[in-house]
């Protein structure tokens, strides 16, 4: 690797791709996103060309997947088309990294952009207890002690998918996909915000129990490990539904939208350094 070369840092996620190019001191040169390229993968390969045509060559990818082999394989193939033998890290959740200890009975077992997030969270908030929601396609919890230790998380179904579940498995109720949603939902504008939510039709019904559902296991979460603490607990919400969910949240929380990029960006760094980069 080349010492001084910026990181090139991509968070595959189950909807979309997500990257940045990073200076080795963290500062950012460009950024990007998009969805995953379903059957127009030369679509989707100009995508990324467009994308990183004008950025430099980094000394290396850091890649956390949640998506798959095949995604996996693309996106390989996709930087050694821009940049030939570039190395790429694919990284997997340890039993510590970064100032974070793993308490998952099997660390590895763990999801990536989990990992990479909590890293992303301490370095954000440093000694401060944590609670992580994560609103993608699905919604992840993760409580972290000031000191580091990552205690456990949940998992549930994400807005979106809570909405297509119901869509396709009953009868009379429709399938809406988030564009739908959030403009039945209003945008996120305080009337929404201050609820409380009863709908007179079946489509605002499904959009606002979805909703409030995902708010009252955040709420409901950070109630209790504040109460088992005893202590302050930051809240800090992300992912591509945290619009809609935060506006029904009734409690503190920080926005925070690159938690797995910051994370991979330390994981890059402290890799460095221990190759003397």
């Amino acid at each position: 690797m080349t010492s001084g070369a910026p990181h090139l840092l991509i968070d595959a996620g189950n909807s979309r791709v997500k990257w940045a190019m990073v200076q080795a001191n963290g500062a950012q040169i460009a950024a990007g996103a998009l969805a995953h390229g379903g059957a127009d993968q030369a679509a989707w390969s100009d995508q990324w060309t467009s994308q990183w045509s004008t950025l430099p060559a980094p000394d290396g990818a850091w890649l956390s997947n949640v998506a798959g082999d095949a995604v996996a394989a693309r996106i390989a193939a996709r930087l050694d088309a821009q940049w030939p033998h570039l190395p790429l890290v694919t990284i997997r959740a340890r039993a510590r990294q970064c100032g974070v200890i793993n308490s998952y009975t099997t660390p590895h077992a763990l999801g990536s952009d989990r990992w990479a997030g909590m890293i992303g969270a301490r370095a954000a908030f440093p000694g401060e207890h944590l609670l992580i929601a994560t609103f993608g396609t699905a919604t992840t919890l993760e409580a972290v002690r000031a000191d580091g230790r990552f205690v456990g998380g949940l998992i549930a179904p994400g807005w979106t998918l809570m909405m297509r579940s119901l869509g396709e498995h009953t009868a009379q109720l429709p399938t809406l996909d988030a564009h739908a949603a959030r403009g039945l939902l209003g945008g996120g504008t305080p009337e929404v915000a201050r609820g409380p939510f009863f709908a007179t039709d079946t489509p605002r019904s499904l959009s606002a129990g979805c909703t409030l559902a995902q708010a009252g296991l955040i709420e409901r979460t950070w109630r209790d490990l504040q109460d088992e603490w005893q202590v302050p607990v930051r809240l800090v919400v992300g992912g591509g539904a945290a619009d809609e969910v935060a506006s029904a949240l009734k409690v503190p929380h920080t926005r925070h939208d690159s938690l797995v990029l910051s994370g991979l960006a330390l994981i890059a760094s402290e890799r460095a350094s221990e190759h003397g980069a």
